[in-house]
């Protein structure tokens, strides 16, 4: 499958939160517990507002036949010797099981080691996620540790796998993939 991944814009907002709320439910174990104004075309756009600042992060949206079916960001992002960022993205579930987030998971590392020249991307998933981490593992990611409470998902503290890909690691599986 090829994903096709652009970046976010103002005008996505609308469809953006219509797909939002149709797969709130399939990604409430994966996700914070937000408050309803997230789930509205206001909120929406005051998030984007706020990940569109100069240098903060990198939004995407994931495409399927033209429509939004997800978002996938680089945020969190340090230049300087660092040039890292992090990863995080969702698919709603009528897109699920098809490739398009290990499509679109490649798609925006060849973008994050080309365009915005980082040299490290790093992801985070719950233990249990196992789809989530096959996304990761096709796409070159490591495993190098493990978070104990990192993140606060579906109410509650939760361990985390921590993956990381540089990008000498991705030059080399994309020279091997050719």
């Amino acid at each position: 499958m090829t994903a096709v991944v652009r970046p976010l814009a103002m005008a996505d907002v609308p469809e953006l939160t219509e797909v939002l709320n149709g797969t709130r439910d399939y990604l409430a174990p994966w996700d914070p517990i937000r408050d309803e104004s997230f789930y509205t075309v206001e909120g929406q756009r005051q998030l984007l507002t706020d990940l569109l600042r100069p240098g903060n992060a990198l939004p995407h949206v994931i495409l399927d036949d033209g429509r939004i079916a997800g978002r996938i960001n680089l945020v969190s992002i340090v230049r300087g010797p660092f040039q890292s960022a992090s990863l995080g993205y969702w698919v709603a579930e009528r897109h699920a099981g098809r490739g398009l987030a290990s499509a679109a998971v490649a798609e925006v590392l060849r973008l994050a080691f080309t365009s915005y020249e980082l040299h490290r991307v790093e992801a985070s998933t719950l233990l249990h996620n196992e789809r989530s981490q096959r996304v990761l593992a096709k796409n070159g990611f490591q495993r190098f540790g493990m978070a104990p409470r990192y993140l606060k998902i579906a109410g509650e503290w939760q361990d985390h796998y921590l993956f990381q890909i540089v990008a000498e690691n991705w030059v080399e599986r994309s020279a091997a993939a050719t």
